[in-house]
């Protein structure tokens, strides 16, 4: 039979008779049984991999013909199947006279068995028996899968009779999954007919509500495994949420109730509307689209979008770079809006299905749970919120923004009745309407009247009303951030920070955030506040700095929504700067007088630092799972507290004099048991940085390592520091050039990760270093490690280890690492310190980074006093505070030129190291 659904013609593709009688050719009539498995090798791989390629290259062509492709791939394996078991049963295991019970059918099973192969799926294949299998089945059976096997095909298997079938499908429900997409490929006709008659009467009848619960808690654990998230940077497009298995999981569901044969027929049973179908069969078109490509590009089975393979299959589908926005965050763009298709398909059809088909008892939390009464316009249908009558509702198009906020106010789910109402006429939200004070009372009311806003902003982002009544929204709804930093799309981190900001006001944070808590206990304008929490990233995806947008958006966006003058510049400027306490706290020495003193002239005003410490603190734990730790944590309310106290007392109240005087009396009470002298000669030996720059605790572990210390010792301090997720280490020892470096260099030898650290010479010639440290994971340094770590040291200062010479092995980049484009940045800034210039490089993060970087400061003669550590996934801001070797800044442009050339080239040579490997 002719067809006209595959990518390439199909005789181009496989031809059969071709095959056998290129095989029967190649073959003399009494062959030994070795020969014929060869010939037949040879032949099926020379064609396998002439067919793929003519795939292959159509598809290239075509890179959005999907089905057609992966028609052509199953009908490839067909034809392959079908000239093996001829074969076995020609030439291997010929049988002119079979009895009753030596008979066969092979089958297709699961994703083969409906038609649908990616370039490296699983055969997955059923020897079906009438009875039993007989010797003359299990040595045909052997012999194909032997030669299955050396084409290098991934075969799933198994042998069993109709009976076994539905006795075992009865047992487990993936193997009832695969038996419903069973298809006849070749053999005995008459036991595959009665196969499916059986499963039919035997199997599948008035087991539905069983089924599709077992498919339900399926969907849910794979969910779990996947992350439990749609909008995970690296999504698995098969197994994933809104990803291909939960289309086919709709389709399964309807082939096990209707008997349907193809997923256009869910219309004709009422599951899916037309235009459902349409959004059904456009995201499995682009889901299959991106799995082929990955196969392809992956040359193995692959189902999970890596960073370096997003790259990769942007490039092959056809996207490129526009205004701004590089082609694989449009492709990352689209391929989550499908997501978010597949999540409403599955909502709709599912809750569908519910009240005929799924025996689920009711819990007793909805038993136990008072909800409110609705109001008369709405009803309650299975459970959830529904409209009580269309043509009233449809009249006042407010209507489409009250049921988002009587569904928050009562506890209850939207009804797919209600979602499919509202994204039917999404055209009604015009621009009367957004310009209504009515409209805009009541979103605001959802943000700040319910408690837990961020449900309602999820469901209106999802079913398209939130960038319909906010179109300056909509640019960044599904909108992915090509980094390893940001876990989610722009839209889902806004709602993120919004869910933490509501969890803060519900009391749920006191013990991991007591200062923000404590500022919204004392109270804020907390219009402001959510608004800018709301709008913050708006701006981002164009060529123009997002804050900056961002914030002319905010001063469009605010009246509209209500807010009078006053708030309006609050909320633009929350928008503008909601970047400067995260930056200040992250990639500044916050025990720097001028860092306090510039960040408090930049705030102003003690309300404007309490909405912005909120804003960043949300803003940080939207990001992604584990991104806020006890380091951030720290930092930001040190600077808080800082900032507070200098507007409180007086900008001129932060200053060095005030902190060495407080620093050594501190340090005087600590040391009780010290004499006069050893106090004195303590206390005296160290400059204002040493003061100002490490903390009480630091002080006293270093007055004890100093301690008739000789010139060539090194004596190290090795301490977990719980407040800030971090081992601390202390060194004293001699000074001498390079110390930093070597002690970097050191470090990173034994996967050590430099957090934050501080170097003195004390009037005496002794170095004081202190460096934080963490594991690859942003945790403590294991305390089992940190013998390796005091060796490793006291090998580098001894010579034993050359760190330029041992790093080069093990600094390299992750292949999934590549894919990133991270720009060099050096900025030097002498403002930003009263006695050193601020040396900020920002570019690719590796290994070996830091000490290549202090190296060749070292070599240039450049005195380190301290360096801040800020890593964002794949990129790093170094920040150095650094003199000359005559103890000034560096004002000179020559110099400051100079010494960017150096450390640029320093970078350029360890990234082309780390990504040749």
């Amino acid at each position: 039979m002719a067809r006209d659904d595959l990518i390439a013609p199909a005789s181009e593709i496989f031809n059969e008779a071709a095959v056998l009688a290129k095989i029967s050719k190649a073959l003399e009539e009494r062959a030994d049984g070795a020969t014929v498995r060869q010939v037949t090798v040879t032949t099926l791989k020379a064609e396998i991999s002439h067919g793929r390629t003519l795939i292959e290259d159509a598809f290239e062509r075509a890179p959005l013909a999907a089905r057609p492709a992966v028609v052509s791939y199953a009908y490839l394996t067909d034809g392959v199947i079908r000239t093996v078991l001829h074969v076995a049963q020609t030439y291997l295991h010929p049988n002119p006279n079979p009895t009753e019970g030596e008979r066969i059918a092979v089958m297709a099973v699961g994703g083969y068995g409906r038609g649908e192969m990616a370039p490296y799926s699983d055969v997955d294949l059923l020897f079906l028996n009438p009875w039993k299998i007989t010797p003359w089945a299990e040595s045909l059976i052997e012999s194909m899968l032997y030669m299955c096997w050396d084409l290098h095909l991934k075969v799933g298997h198994s042998s069993r009779t109709v009976k076994d079938c539905i006795r075992l499908g009865r047992e487990d429900y993936t193997i009832r999954t695969a038996l419903l997409e069973h298809r006849f490929l070749a053999g005995d006709p008459g036991i595959a007919d009665k196969l499916a008659k059986k499963l039919k009467s035997d199997l599948f009848k008035n087991t539905a509500s069983d089924f599709i619960e077992a498919k339900l808690a399926e969907r849910g654990e794979r969910h779990r495994k996947q992350g439990g998230q749609r909008y995970m940077v690296e999504p698995n497009v098969k197994e994933g949420k809104g990803g291909l298995r939960d289309l086919q999981t709709l389709f399964w569901i309807g082939k096990y109730i209707h008997g349907v044969q193809d997923a256009a027929d869910l219309v004709k049973v009422g599951l899916l509307r037309q235009d459902e179908y349409d959004d059904f069969l456009a995201a499995e078109t682009f889901l299959m689209a991106i799995r082929n490509h990955l196969h392809i590009a992956a040359g193995r089975a692959m189902d999970q979008l890596t960073f370096d393979m997003q790259v990769e299959v942007a490039r092959r589908m056809g996207y490129v770079d526009k205004a701004g926005r590089r082609a694989v965050e449009i492709f990352m763009q689209d391929y989550f809006r499908h997501a978010t298709t597949v999540g409403e398909l599955t909502r709709i059809f599912l809750t569908a299905l519910e009240a005929k088909h799924v025996k689920q008892a009711p819990s007793l939390v909805n038993l136990f749970r008072r909800r409110r009464k609705v109001n008369p316009q709405y009803s309650i249908k299975q459970n959830r919120l529904t409209v009580t009558r269309l043509k009233p509702f449809l009249a006042d198009n407010l209507n489409l923004l009250r049921i988002f906020d009587e569904a928050l106010r009562t506890g209850y789910l939207l009804h797919p009745d209600a979602m499919r109402l509202i994204s039917a006429n999404l055209h009604l939200i015009d621009d009367t309407m957004r310009a209504s004070p009515e409209a805009n009372r009541i979103f605001l009311d959802m943000l700040l009247k319910r408690g837990n806003p961020e449900r309602a902003l999820r469901r209106m982002n999802e079913l398209g009303v939130l960038a319909a009544f906010v179109p300056e929204f909509a640019p960044v709804v599904a909108m992915m951030q090509f980094n390893m930093y940001h876990s989610y799309t722009v839209d889902e981190h806004t709602i993120q920070c919004i869910s933490t900001l509501a969890q803060i006001e519900r009391g749920e944070l006191v013990e991991e955030l007591p200062v923000v808590s404590g500022i919204l206990k004392r109270g804020v304008n907390r219009k402001v506040l959510y608004l800018a929490m709301f709008l913050h990233d708006i701006g981002k995806g164009r060529q123009e700095d997002h804050s900056v947008l961002g914030a002319k958006i905010a001063r469009r966006v605010a009246p509209r929504l209500g807010l009078k003058a006053d708030e309006v510049e609050t909320v633009e400027w929350l928008v503008r700067y909601h970047l400067l306490m995260s930056d200040m706290a992250q990639k500044r020495d916050i025990s720097e007088p001028r860092t306090v003193r510039d960040f408090a002239k930049g705030v102003k005003t003690q309300k404007r630092l309490d909405l912005l410490t909120v804003v960043t603190v949300c803003d940080i734990r939207g990001v992604g799972p584990g991104v806020w730790n006890n380091w951030k944590a720290q930092l930001i309310r040190a600077l808080y507290r800082q900032t507070s106290s200098a507007l409180e007392h007086g900008l001129e109240a932060v200053n060095r004099e005030a902190a060495e005087k407080e620093a050594k009396s501190a340090l005087r009470a600590a040391l009780g048991d010290w004499d006069t002298k050893s106090l004195r000669i303590e206390t005296s030996r160290h400059y204002g940085p040493y003061w100002q720059g490490l903390p009480s605790e630091a002080h006293v572990v270093f007055a004890n390592l100093l301690k008739d210390i000789a010139d060539d010792e090194i004596r190290i301090d090795i301490k977990p520091d719980e407040d800030r997720d971090a081992t601390r280490v202390c060194f004293a020892l001699a000074d001498h050039p390079g110390i930093f470096s070597r002690l970097a260099g050191a470090l990173a030898l034994v996967g050590a990760n430099v957090v934050d650290a501080r170097t003195y010479t004390s009037s005496d010639g002794y170095a004081t270093a202190a460096f934080w440290i963490q594991d690859a994971d942003g945790a403590q340094y294991e305390s089992a490690r940190l013998p390796r770590l005091q060796a490793m040291i006291s090998k580098t200062f001894k010579g034993e280890v050359l760190p330029r010479k041992s790093l080069i092995d093990r600094d390299k980049l992750k292949k999934r690492e590549k894919a990133f484009n991270v720009p060099t940045s050096i900025t030097f800034d002498n403002e930003g310190s009263d006695i050193y210039t601020i040396i900020e490089v920002d570019t690719r993060d590796r290994t070996g980074l830091l000490y290549d970087l202090t190296r060749t400061l070292a070599e240039a003669n450049v005195y380190i006093a301290s360096a801040v550590i800020a890593t964002y996934g794949e990129q790093v801001v170094d920040t150095f505070y650094v003199k000359d070797m005559f103890g000034l800044k560096y004002h000179a442009l020559s110099k400051q030129k100079s010494l960017e050339m150096k450390l640029r080239n320093a970078i350029l040579e360890g990234t082309k190291r780390a990504l040749d490997k």
